[in-house]
């Protein structure tokens, strides 16, 4: 590890959030001696991000933290044309409808860890439709495209790996790295943008912004990257047994994401605290000493601290407590996910593989039906080992709802309306 002059890059590193950087001196120098606007792209492929995105949030977070300026780069216009980096196959292309809704919904995240506003150290949200939607076609070859070698596009590693298993590769996404280094000498003129950051997997297109800026006049830029994050067992980050871990409320209740965070592999528990958290070092140094079930201790600190950043303290704290009545006294916890059934459904029976179904445990009848011969499968806390069983008016309790379970860690209630 380097010893780091500035407080950004010497944070960033102490955390685990550096992959490489472009010109390591030079980004120190510049950092340690005056307020550096940086940024990083986020294109709306979706409502939300999911908790894959949130190590590069952390980065921006971390930014503004130590005195500099974060820009957070929604991709309306890059998001026309898809990233091709690491993809087996072209994304679907959205409508501009699409596009609009996603960046808004996406945007309402980022809040929770940036402060935005017009000083010079606060955030900044900028969508690169500002400059990238009324291109003129001709000129940008002539202006931009004639910097740019085939060759060269060819060698990435991101453009390699579609070629060597013989994936169609679009004129179109081909385009999507010219964009992306064209964005960063527009943000560097418009902002002074002096550097980019992203995930491993954008080191090509960011170099390729900072090559064009040489050609076009601007100040040294600089790329930094974060490694692509695996759990201890090889599985991405941000997908669970149910799919994305959504960062969007109303796409993923506090409860439920912090039940992932919870689920954190003993292995990785004090690596996320360190890119995750914002707790002391010293104080995870201390979670992370924990042994045998003890480390259990920590894993509720990490659900809590990521949880309290993205829904707020009162929330995560809110959906620890459901979890330590759910879990440690078997009591019925109101905050529990809900999912309401018309009364006369349950009135009339309603065969358990369906209702695990409906209430989103499972993704078909065959999948129910395996986590039943699985020993998986409880209603209102007692194992169901009959795949037929039907549950009706009689399982309702007295608090008038049924408890379903899934293993010892997904429930939801089922009320009858």
């Amino acid at each position: 590890m380097s010893a780091f002059k500035s407080d950004f890059l010497r944070t960033l590193s102490e955390r685990g959030f550096i992959h490489q950087i472009s010109d390591e001196a030079g980004l120190d120098a510049l950092l340690a001696k005056e307020t550096v606007t940086a940024y990083i792209g986020f294109d709306p492929t979706a409502p939300s991000l999911h908790a894959g995105g949130l190590i590069q949030i952390m980065m921006l977070h971390w930014l503004q933290q130590t005195g500099h300026r974060p820009i957070a780069l929604m991709g309306g216009g890059t998001g026309m044309v898809g990233d091709p980096s690491f993809k087996e196959e072209a994304r679907q292309l959205m409508t501009l409808e699409t596009i609009a809704a996603n960046t808004a919904s996406i945007k309402s995240v980022f809040s929770r860890y940036l402060a935005f506003g017009d000083g010079p150290k606060d955030a900044l949200m900028v969508d690169n439709s500002e400059w990238l939607r009324g291109l003129n076609y001709l000129d940008f070859l002539r202006d931009v495209g004639r910097y740019f070698s085939v060759n060269r596009m060819l060698s990435f590693d991101s453009v390699k790996m579609r070629l060597d298993r013989q994936q169609s590769l679009s004129f179109l996404e081909f385009n999507y790295m010219i964009l992306q280094a064209y964005d960063f000498v527009e943000l560097n003129r418009r902002y002074g943008t002096r550097l980019q950051m992203g995930g491993s997997d954008q080191w090509g297109n960011i170099v390729s912004g900072i090559d064009l800026g040489h050609r076009l006049g601007t100040p040294q830029l600089y790329a930094l990257t974060s490694p692509l994050l695996t759990t201890a067992s090889g599985a991405k980050m941000g997908k669970s047994l149910s799919g994305a871990v959504w960062l969007n409320p109303d796409m993923l209740s506090a409860y439920d994401f912090w039940q992932y965070w919870r689920n954190t592999e003993d292995a990785d528990v004090e690596r996320f605290l360190k890119l995750y958290t914002t707790l002391p070092l010293d104080e995870i140094a201390r979670l992370a000493a924990l042994g045998g079930s003890e480390i259990n201790e920590a894993k509720k600190v990490l659900a809590t601290e990521v949880t309290a950043m993205l829904h707020g303290r009162a929330d995560a704290e809110g959906a620890a407590e459901t979890a330590r009545k759910t879990f440690e006294e078997g009591a019925l916890a109101e905050s529990l996910p809900t999912v309401e059934l018309p009364a006369a459904e349950l009135e009339a029976g309603i065969g358990v593989l369906a209702l695990f179904v409906r209430a989103g445990l499972a993704a078909s009848n065959g999948e129910a039906r395996r986590h039943v011969q699985g020993g998986a499968v409880r209603v209102n806390d007692q194992p169901v080992a009959d795949d037929r069983r039907v549950v009706g008016a009689a399982d309702v309790t007295t608090d008038g709802v049924v408890k379903l379970s899934l293993g010892k860690k997904k429930h939801v209630l089922v009320r009858p309306v």
